[in-house]
């Protein structure tokens, strides 16, 4: 008789390499990877079928600190290998870790084709808005103003919204969270790891060297509850420290408004309530930016679709089915000529 016995539990501790771990003292990675630790034990998955992915960046050390496999690859180009990987081995939980300067420059085109063919990887960016392992420069995400290395006087460029971004390669899951607030980045990872197709998890991570209080105006704990909105599918928009404030849609100009309630005629009734498969609002709650508005956290959009590596293994399945090819007369098919 064969008798099933049941993988061990495993902890956080399993999860955890041998490895010293190498990030400035007070760097929000700290706080994501042991994030990261706790959930893949609460999740129940193996090491042993899970594989983290990364470019070049702090963040990207994060393969080094994971007792699973991994692979540190080259500057941008995560995703192509993290496809290929899926691809391969679809049976594998394909994590990638990136940053916005790895992400968002010059792995840009490689992130917009994972996210648009919707290839079942779980994309974690983290966004100090600057670049760390290279000293300081600004990048693609840095405010207009950012003084660094590399733009003493300020930079004039426009930020990249990496939600938005994520939205506009036509993602199926993207969300929000903030390196320190372990207990709802674990619910994001989870709920990543849930969806089927591409996940994307923007971290907002403080830089304490080259960035530090960055996000301050959102993340301080005298203005967090006034400053952060997070959403949960089904519920009304609601935050502040009196829960009195909210997100009201204006019907005049089709935008996103910050309303009170009990002021100017304003009741619970008229906050919107957060539907994750709207696309329409995904796209305007991940473009509002303090202090004008919250910070949206959690889930903003999620509305899965038929994955990629699934797809391609149909197609494969169905050529196969036809039995096998002819190679000579594949060659030999069409227009051919010789040279003499």
């Amino acid at each position: 008789m064969n008798v099933q016995v049941p993988a061990e539990k495993l902890t956080a501790k399993d999860f955890a390499s041998d490895q010293e771990v190498r990030w400035c003292p007070g760097c929000g990675d700290y706080a994501i990877l042991k994030a990261m630790h706790k959930s893949l034990a609460d999740m129940g998955v193996r090491p042993e079928n899970t594989v983290f992915i990364s470019g070049i960046g702090c963040s990207s050390r994060f393969p080094y600190y994971m007792a699973t496999y991994g692979f540190h690859t080259i500057h941008g180009r995560a995703p192509a290998i993290a496809t290929g990987l899926k691809l391969s081995r679809p049976e594998l939980d394909v994590w990638m870790v990136t940053g916005d300067g790895d992400a968002l420059s010059i792995g840009g085109n490689h992130l917009f084709h994972a996210l648009r063919r919707n290839i079942d990887i779980n994309i974690l960016l983290f966004n100090n808005e600057i670049y760390g392992l290279t000293k300081g420069q600004y990048s693609p995400t840095s405010r207009v103003g950012q003084r660094s290395p590399s733009t003493p006087m300020g930079s004039v460029d426009s930020p990249a919204e990496a939600c938005v971004f994520a939205l506009g390669c036509n993602a199926r899951f993207v969300a929000r969270g903030i390196d320190v607030q372990a207990k709802e980045l674990g619910e994001l990872f989870s709920r990543a790891r849930a969806h089927k197709g591409a996940s994307f998890v923007e971290i907002i991570q403080n830089c304490i060297v080259y960035n530090d209080a960055a996000f301050a105006g959102f993340t301080e704990k005298a203005v967090a509850a006034d400053m952060q909105l997070h959403v949960k599918h089904g519920e009304k928009m609601i935050f502040g420290k009196e829960r009195n404030k909210g997100l009201k849609l204006n019907t005049q100009t089709f935008a996103l408004d910050v309303v009170t309630i009990g002021e100017n005629g304003v009741t619970e009734a008229d906050i919107l309530v957060h539907d994750e498969k709207n696309k329409v609002i995904a796209g305007l709650l991940s473009g509002l930016r303090p202090p004008r508005f919250p910070e949206v956290l959690g889930v903003i959009y999620c509305d899965p679709a038929p994955s990629y590596e699934t797809a391609v293994a149909a197609q494969d399945a169905a050529a196969r089915a036809k039995g096998p090819g002819d190679l000579d007369k594949l060659m030999r098919a069409g227009n051919t000529w010789q040279v003499t």
